[in-house]
């Protein structure tokens, strides 16, 4: 029996927009690959990302003209050479996953050796906007455990103050997405030491974060959009205190669990993210989920609907997911 791939592509939409450093999106696209062996099918959800160079058009190609190497008996661990990492990778690795577990009976959490899985408390992610804009948001999910802020540069020491008082006692950590220049560092840094954030993802450009090995860093700072995969972690080490490990970047849950206990290794802090996807693309992620510092896998609580099942929130509490769905 050969195993046969297919690939489609759908739009999600957000509930009131989504807001970063680099724009506005109204849609989350993403792109389903089904991986089918006799009565038994896979899937997995990727989302191309424009920072890293990729579209749905493209990354569906580089999957479709994977299919015949697939059909031949390409498999997962051959996957790892046959493509780069990214999210056209991600779709096929994570539906080799599911596909296994649905195989074998059991659970993509016990191929991994993860025996336990568990509930996790995810961010919930506030949106890039005005002060104003971003305290009337963060109002509504001022009970809510972990909130991840937006941030984009200048005005953003205005912003966390704002965010900070309209939530007291949340836990708070911020992502400014490269926006951050050197002479806006120390001032921004201050604003969100003075309002008790955690941590602070990538604070600077991606080509310019060299400049973290001679900046203060009194709150850790966690690397993101420098970060892909386990090869690029000792460049990472002197400049970055925790890594945001996104399954779209790893190329997909394989190099995903190896990329985690890499940066265990090296005394990083783990932080599990995500791109803007539904809960077949977050549903992997929870098997990293389950020994990380911060987990990040809010989008489906983003999404005006999501797919049927999709994963269970209790407000930001994420449970695992069911047979169902993934894995």
């Amino acid at each position: 029996m050969t195993v046969e791939l297919s690939v489609a592509t759908d739009s999600w939409p957000i509930e009131g927009g989504f807001t970063i450093s680099r724009g506005s999106r109204t849609h989350a696209n993403v792109v389903m690959v089904t991986l089918s062996e006799g009565p038994h099918r896979g899937r997995g959800e990727c989302v191309p990302y424009a920072r890293y160079g990729e579209t749905v058009e493209g990354v569906m190609a580089d999957i479709e003209r994977l299919a015949p190497d697939i059909a031949r008996g390409l498999d997962r661990a051959g996957l790892q050479q046959a493509m780069p990492a990214g999210a056209a990778r991600n779709a096929i690795d994570c539906a080799f996953w599911d596909l296994a577990a649905k195989q074998a009976g059991t659970s993509a959490a016990q191929l991994a050796g993860i025996s336990d899985m568990g509930p996790v408390t995810t961010a919930f992610t506030i949106s890039l906007g005005t002060p104003e804009k971003m305290a009337a948001d963060t109002a509504k999910a001022k009970d809510r455990p972990l909130l991840k802020i937006k941030l984009g540069g200048e005005g953003d020491d205005a912003r966390i103050a704002a965010v900070r008082a309209a939530a007291p006692n949340a836990r708070l950590i911020v992502d400014a997405n490269e926006a951050w220049s050197e002479a806006l560092f120390e001032r921004n840094m201050a604003a969100c030491h003075a309002a008790g954030v955690e941590l602070i993802e990538q604070p600077l450009p991606s080509d310019a974060d060299g400049a973290l090995a001679r900046l203060p860093r009194p709150i850790p700072v966690c690397a993101d959009e420098s970060l892909h995969t386990s090869a690029d972690l000792e460049r990472l080490a002197p400049l970055y205190d925790a890594v945001n490990i996104k399954l779209d970047k790893t190329g997909g849950l394989t190099e995903a669990l190896l990329l985690a206990r890499k940066a265990r290794e090296m005394q990083f802090k783990v932080m599990i993210g995500c791109m803007l996807g539904t809960s077949l693309a977050m549903a992997p992620g929870a098997l990293i989920a389950q020994d990380a510092d911060y987990v990040d896998l809010d989008a489906p609580l983003l999404l005006s609907k999501d797919r049927e099942p999709g994963l269970v929130f209790d407000g930001s509490l994420m449970h695992p997911p069911r047979p169902e769905l993934w894995g």
